[in-house]
């Protein structure tokens, strides 16, 4: 599968989630990534305009020369 960062996949899956590469390697996609998101391990969607810009008003950028 193109696009896949197997590298960081499998870091999660032998590193983090300490499966053998025998185990990791019988999961399917599906499967790897529920185990990845029952341990709070999956990224998040990246922030919405409306999110961003509230917290540019709530955390505004001060003066850099101050």
């Amino acid at each position: 599968m193109a696009g896949l960062d197997w590298t960081g996949l499998m870091a999660l899956g032998l590193g983090r989630l300490g499966l053998s590469a025998r185990d990791f390697w019988a999961l399917s996609p599906r499967e790897l990534a529920a185990m990845l998101k029952g341990r709070g391990l999956t990224g998040s969607a990246p922030p919405t305009r409306q999110s961003l810009e509230a917290l540019m008003r709530a955390f505004p950028d001060g003066d850099p020369h101050a």
